[in-house]
Order: structure tokens, then sequence, then C-alpha cells
């Protein structure tokens, strides 16, 4: 063998050695573009997480400062009613038509 084949085979083994920690290494590009899909998908879920908190803050102004809030929830989640009022139930045809489901008798 001449010693030019001898040098350009050193040469290139060399510059595979080089070139594996570049893009397979601790550091490499294929790390580097995993840590920053990483980065998006933890700034998507920061986000999300910001405007839920927002709105928990504004829901938590609402009902320290407004009795119609806290009036509406009462309403709403409790069913509650005021004086005076008359309270309409309205029900869906399709669920009125199914008979009600049989409960076990309870044991004394």
């Amino acid at each position: 063998m001449k010693p030019v084949k001898i040098a350009a085979y050193v040469l290139i083994v060399i510059l595979v050695l080089l070139q594996y920690p570049l893009w397979l290494g601790n550091g490499g590009v294929f790390a580097v573009w995993r840590l920053h899909r990483e980065i998006a998908a933890q700034q998507k879920e920061n986000d999300q997480l910001k405007e839920r908190n927002r709105t928990l803050e504004a829901q938590v102004n609402d009902l320290k400062q407004g009795l119609e809030v806290i009036e509406g929830r009462a309403r709403s989640e409790l069913g509650m009613v005021k004086k005076g009022e008359a309270f309409y139930q309205v029900i869906d045809p399709k669920s009125a038509a199914q008979p009600p489901e049989k409960t076990p008798p309870v044991k004394k």
C-alpha cells in the first residue's frame, strides 16, 4: 500500500471519530433536537396552566366582590330559589319515557 492511501484511510477514520460525538453524543444534534421538542411541550403546558390560573383568579375575585356570582352559583349548582319565585323543572321527553331504575331493598 502506498503511504498516500494509508494517510487517506487514517484521515477518514479520524473524521468519523470526530463526527460521532457531534451527531450521536450526549450534546449532539439529536439530543439538542429532542430537548427543543421537550421545551416546546413544556411551554405549551405552562401556557395552559397560566390560563387556568387566570380563570381561577378571576373566579376568586368575583366571589370576593360580588353577591351576584354567589347567588348564581347557588342557583345553578345547589338548585336554590328565592322567596316568592316559582320553580319549574323541565323534563327531557327521552328520559321521561324510560322507567325508573329499580333499587335493591335496604336490609336492616
